[in-house]
């Protein structure tokens, strides 16, 4: 099932506590994909006694309250308290930074889920395309496949709600898909070369959200790869166990995915810092107004990859913790790092319950590498502009040369071996490499948007399901091809969504396309990690990344040999 909303910005989990030698605070470090900036109720005791300015908070307070009683009582029109209140306190965090938040109470739970290592549901992966959406896979054990819910099964209804045409976002359907573990579902579906829909009556159950995808050797037998897609609750043990999976069977290198990473928690990230930094080397520290939120991190622990080669895939999506993790290997000359310039997310956000269930995460802190390097890039005049930001990198060329990128510098900093890196705007990676421009062209991202290619392949494996049960994944990924005639139905395909053809768009598009297909076809035909291996034996960063792991100079001259 797509995942559900992350949480916006980085969180403190925990009471503050004294800085101190040692294990940091609980905070969660995560892009902001979406803003919440909804309504807040003010505590009873909304002046703390060790404000700044209590007297001028007090004066603020009482001003709001005033004028917001005469517009309740008085204003010529009926008028909706909170929705005024939700735009005020939007504009009021609005003035600080671009990543303190107001959670409000409906969406906490949503929020939350992101980083949990589990979900009440359904397990059931979908696609929507004309506003329908098709079942294009069940969770191995889940409630949905144990009830019989096969790959192809478009959904009509869930319980009384109609969805096929509803007009539903993602989200929508799956807040109907989701519910309190043992609470019944009911689901009416259409199902392929059947002439009558098909009730199905099933209770929702743990459905699992794994953080780290399942390691794999590389073609060289002894390169080992994991990708963590998140640091979410188990993030740590997952990786772990993937880790001592690879080493059981040969492993001597290793590539890191932190790609489109958007963070989590932080101590989930120090905790894998520390599986490769080896001694008492510190790995991250903090740094606010306040004394409280000053906390230093170091390694503590033997891990179980303190020595062996170690390259680091990231790009423009991974961010907070995930660039701490990825700064630390830096720092300290552990790693190599592959990909292109990091989002650049450094400010630390504790969270405060507030009376009516929501949530303020408030920036309370920055954090910094090793060597002291601040990560967060400016914010510019207002969110708007730090919202546009990543387009703008493209635009500047940043995504496809390493020369259009620049730093200031005064923020130029060595690492432990003389190497010189950059703070205040992300991590540059060691080896850059641009970005398919094909995957993120204008007509392969409308494809992708509107679900055609994923449409598409569905109903090309139902077509051919016979034939391709008659192939090992092995036969399949040496001689499956995606023909003309394919990309052909493919625009065709298209059409119905709403796109018109473009021939020329199509021919430029046509390998990423195959690929694409190809590896979709074998997610409903063969499973998940068929259609990665797909991807990923196409993948120019880890084809990169491939190569430079396995040459022993570029590792030696890493560390310092």
């Amino acid at each position: 099932m797509p995942a559900p909303l992350p949480s916006p910005g980085d969180v403190s989990s925990a009471a503050p506590a004294p800085a101190r030698r040692g294990r940091a605070r609980h905070y969660v470090l995560l892009l902001p994909v979406l803003t919440l900036g909804l309504g807040i109720i003010l505590g009873t005791n909304p002046f703390r006694p060790h404000t700044e300015n209590p007297d001028a908070t007090a004066r603020g307070y009482l001003r709001y309250k005033e004028i917001l009683s005469y517009i309740d009582r008085d204003y010529v029109d009926s008028v909706d308290a909170d929705g005024l209140t939700n735009y005020a306190v939007a504009q009021l965090l609005g003035r600080l930074d671009p990543h303190s938040v107001y959670i409000p109470a409906k969406d906490r739970e949503q929020v939350d889920a992101f980083l949990q290592s589990s979900f009440d549901g359904a397990g059931v992966d979908f696609n929507f395309f004309r506003d329908t959406a098709t079942v294009v896979s069940t969770l191995p054990g889940g409630p949905a496949e144990a009830a019989g819910l096969l790959p192809g099964d478009q959904l009509l209804r869930v319980g009384a709600a109609p969805v096929a045409g509803a007009h539903l976002s993602t989200n929508q359907l799956m807040q109907l898909l989701r519910g309190p573990r043992g609470s019944s579902l009911n689901l009416l579906v259409a199902r392929p070369h059947q002439a009558q829909p098909q009730s199905f009556h099933f209770n929702r159950g743990r459905v699992p959200n794994v953080s780290v995808e399942p390691g794999m050797l590389l073609e060289d037998g002894k390169t080992g790869y994991i990708k963590v897609n998140r640091f979410a609750t188990n993030t740590y043990e997952e990786f772990k166990a993937q880790l001592a999976d690879l080493q059981h069977q040969g492993l001597k290198r290793l590539i890191l995915d932190l790609r489109g990473n958007p963070g989590g928690y932080l101590d989930r990230a120090t905790r894998l810092a520390d599986e490769f930094i080896a001694g008492s080397r510190k790995i991250v520290y903090t740094a606010g107004k306040d004394e409280q939120f000053a906390t230093q991190t170091y390694a503590h622990v033997a891990g179980d990859w303190e020595q062996n080669p170690l390259v680091v895939l990231v790009d423009e999506n991974s961010a907070s913790a995930a660039e701490v993790l990825a700064g630390a290997l830096q720092d300290h000359d552990r790693a190599l790092l592959v990909g292109r310039r990091t989002f650049g997310k450094g400010l630390v956000q504790q969270p405060i319950p507030l009376q009516d269930g929501g949530e303020l995460r408030l920036t309370v802190a920055r954090y910094y590498t090793p060597v002291g390097r601040c990560i967060q890039k400016p914010y510019g005049p207002d969110r708007a502009t730090y919202n546009r930001e990543l387009t703008e990198r493209q635009q500047r060329g940043e995504l496809s040369s390493a020369d259009s990128v620049h730093f200031a510098t005064e923020q130029r900093f060595r690492t432990d071996h003389g190497r010189v890196v950059y703070g205040g705007g992300g991590i540059m990676p060691d080896i850059f490499v641009a970005r398919d421009t094909l995957l993120h062209s204008a007509y392969y991202t409308r494809l992708q948007s509107l679900g055609v290619l994923r449409a598409y392949a569905l109903s090309f494996y139902q077509q051919h399901k016979a034939e391709l049960a008659g192939l090992r994944f092995a036969q399949y990924q040496a001689v499956f091809r995606i023909t003309d005639t394919e990309l052909d139905a493919l625009t065709r395909q298209a059409a119905l969504a709403g796109m018109r053809p473009d021939p020329g768009a199509m021919r430029r598009c046509a390998p990423a396309l195959r690929n694409c297909l190809k590896a979709s076809i074998a997610r409903s035909a063969y499973g998940v990690e068929a259609a990665r291996t797909i991807l990923l034996d196409n993948d120019l960063e880890l084809q990169q990344a491939l190569h430079v792991v396995q040459d022993s100079t570029a590792m030696l001259a890493l560390q310092g040999k």
